[in-house]
């Protein structure tokens, strides 16, 4: 797969960035209604969005029929000229609880939702109240919806704790978002009698013996769940054996158990500011299949022959068990890299010498370096937030990165090669790509940071995306620089068929390396070795299809948990700095005003139109800059200002500045 980003084609059918509408003729359905998903504004008003549509529906809010944000639900068009709909059938709801705030209201309690685009209020209905208290944050069951007239009504599921206490509101986001914070008992219940069942003799039968081989782990600091471990085994002149040794989750979460359902449910673990919502009970996450040093553990691996230079020889996968030596921090690991003398440290360095090679020969034939850095926090005892710093990923993390991407391509391929023209049922990981319309913005905010891509024509490629990036080095903007390029990406799916990966430049990919926290990965593992053996696969892809974009929608709510969390966090920690000025670097204009990411705090907020007093300023037709109507002076994007803080919204999760002259 060329690496290479067209401005005439795209395989991608979901990476529109603006519906137009076309001939009217192309907005007749045979019903004259359309199937859409809703989404409201923090105002209440609605879009009908359809696949068979360009554009989508405007739905007043008298006209929603008591639909929710995200709700699946029959709209038809009233307004042709103007394109304005009313629901007229709810068919599917995205989702039932809520979590919001206990207030008292004419004898009545109601919450206040956290999520901004609820109903403004949610009426607490049924005799079970829970001892709820003013102020108490509770997650809460929608028993009835209301609609255009009546207030929607709900009983309480559970009280979570006190508004604004730490714990309190990262639980409220993991709920919010739906993930819960503990299991139910049948699922703890497994968990517990396989820990207390232990590795078995008859487990290792037909498992490859690497316990006699130098094995450890590299993980962060704080880690407490061990998916993968490196093995590394000298076999003479400059031949290397190298196992990739995964935790083998799906010896113990069988199909059809409690654990199953319940992983298969959650889809992924969600990494808030301060903790770890894990897929799968801790018992099993952070004892059983974690691969803890001195213990032996059972596995899936990615055995390779290789030089020195990463050219790989031979390479098998199977079955194993392992026992690591040692468990490494990335900081440990660090010091090796650097100089610091230890007992492991010639593996280190092999390991080093060879995952250079290979992140070397990745960027030759067109992988993007999108490595960026973590917004990270240190908190108090309390949860508090004390400070804000970036994490840069060093050569350690790069070492680990380097042979996970190594196993999970050489897993996909492995598959999809031994398939009748890939017919094989697999799950891959696909990045398509991106938008033509994002990259042609995307070229033209890396000209207004002064870094012009060498390449002739529309198209964009992956070592002109690097080579601006390299020139970024050591500069203040280069976070700013790589989210952009991000965000003009198309979004990492899963899927059943193989589209490859345009981000890495890989024709096949997949996620093998982390299943005590990746249900797709787990999957992985039970068809590859199905694959291996040779075995028929009794399910149908059609099922394979549906979990796969169920664990494409889960991990975006994961991730939007994680920004949400980051984001408390930040609005947290400028609660007592209003009135302070800082230097900005606007990361984003709109129609009503520009984001600024101050440069000395790490926290972005806005700076609203109506606060700008210089001049009337409008967004531009390509929407990266604001330009004055009388003065013509322009604010864009990566431009630096001068801000003051004037508020900050917890609730809302919202930051203010204001432009200083």
């Amino acid at each position: 797969m060329m690496n290479k980003i067209s401005m005439s084609k795209n395989r991608s059918k979901n990476n529109k960035k603006e519906r137009k509408v076309g001939p009217r003729s192309e907005l007749r359905s045979t019903t004259g209604e359309y199937l859409c998903t809703i989404s409201l504004t923090k105002k209440g008003e609605g879009f009908g969005m359809s696949p068979e549509l360009k554009k989508d529906i405007f739905i007043a809010s008298d006209k929603l029929l008591g639909a929710f944000h995200g709700d699946t639900a029959r709209v038809r068009i009233t307004n042709e000229k103007y394109f304005e709909g009313q629901v007229t059938k709810i068919e599917t709801r995205a989702k039932e609880e809520f979590v919001g705030t206990i207030h008292k209201e004419k004898g009545a309690l109601w919450i206040t939702p956290k999520d901004l685009k609820a109903p403004s209020g949610i009426m607490i209905v049924g005799g079970n109240t829970k001892d709820a208290r003013e102020d108490d944050v509770a997650l809460v069951r929608i028993t009835d919806w209301g609609d255009k007239n009546t207030e929607p009504k709900g009983e309480i599921v559970r009280i979570i704790g006190r508004a604004g206490e730490n714990d309190t509101e990262m639980e409220s986001i993991s709920e919010e978002h739906g993930f819960r914070t503990s299991h139910e008992n049948v699922v703890t219940s497994e968990a517990k009698d396989l820990n207390e069942s232990g590795i078995r003799e008859k487990d290792l039968a037909g498992r490859r013996d690497f316990r006699d081989v130098v094995t450890f782990t590299i993980d962060p600091e704080d880690a407490k769940d061990f998916d993968d471990a490196l093995s590394i085994k000298h076999l003479g002149g400059d031949k290397f054996e190298i196992g990739i040794h995964i935790a083998d989750v799906s010896h113990y979460v069988r199909p059809g158990t409690a654990l199953d359902k319940e992983a298969r449910k959650r889809a992924t673990s969600v990494y808030l500011v301060d903790r770890v919502i894990p897929m799968l009970p801790e018992i099993l996450s952070n004892n059983l299949c974690s691969l803890l040093p001195n213990k032996d553990r059972l596995t899936f691996s990615a055995v390779f022959t290789m030089d020195n230079k990463g050219k790989i020889i031979d390479k098998w996968f199977g079955k194993t068990v392992i026992h690591s030596n040692k468990r490494f921090s990335y900081e440990d690991v660090q010091r090796v890299i650097e100089g610091e003398k230890n007992e492991y440290d010639k593996e280190i360095h092999t390991l080093q010498k060879i995952a250079k090679s290979l992140r070397a020969a990745r960027f030759a034939k067109g992988s993007i370096y999108l490595d960026s850095a973590e917004i990270k926090f240190k908190l108090d005892e309390k949860g508090r937030p004390l400070s804000i710093y970036r994490k840069e990923q060093k050569d350690a993390h790069k070492l680990v990165e380097e042979f996970m991407l190594l196993a999970n391509k050489n897993v996909a391929e492995e598959i999809f090669n031994k398939g009748d023209k890939g017919g094989k049922i697999f799950i891959y990981r696909n990045h398509d790509l991106p938008d033509s319309d994002k990259i042609e913005d995307l070229k033209e905010m890396l000209v207004n940071f002064g870094y012009k891509p060498r390449g002739k024509g529309t198209g964009l490629t992956g070592q002109e995306i690097n080579a601006v990036i390299d020139a970024l080095e050591g500069k203040s903007e280069r976070s700013l620089v790589m989210w952009i390029i991000l965000r003009s990406m198309a979004k990492a799916v899963y899927s059943t068929e193989n589209i490859g990966h345009f981000g890495l430049a890989f024709d096949s990919y997949t996620h093998f390396t982390s299943p005590i926290r990746r249900y797709p990965d787990t999957m992985v593992h039970r068809l590859l070795d199905a694959h291996l053996k040779n075995e028929k696969i009794r399910d149908d892809i059609k099922e394979y299809e549906k979990i796969c974009n169920h664990c494409s929608e889960m991990e975006k709510k994961a991730m939007n948990a994680e920004r949400e969390s980051i984001k408390f966090k930040q609005v947290e920690y400028v609660m007592d700095k209003i009135g302070q000025t800082f230097t900005g670097i606007i990361t984003s204009v709109t129609d009503w005003g520009m984001y600024v990411e101050a440069e000395e705090i790490l926290c972005e907020g806005m700076v609203a139109l109506r606060d700008i007093k210089e001049d009337y300023f409008t967004l531009d037709k390509k929407g990266i800059m604001l330009v004055g109507e009388k003065t013509h002076k322009r604010y864009k994007i990566g431009d630096r200002v001068k801000i003051e803080l004037i508020a900050a919204n917890l609730r809302r999760r919202t930051i203010d500045f204001r432009l200083i002259p």
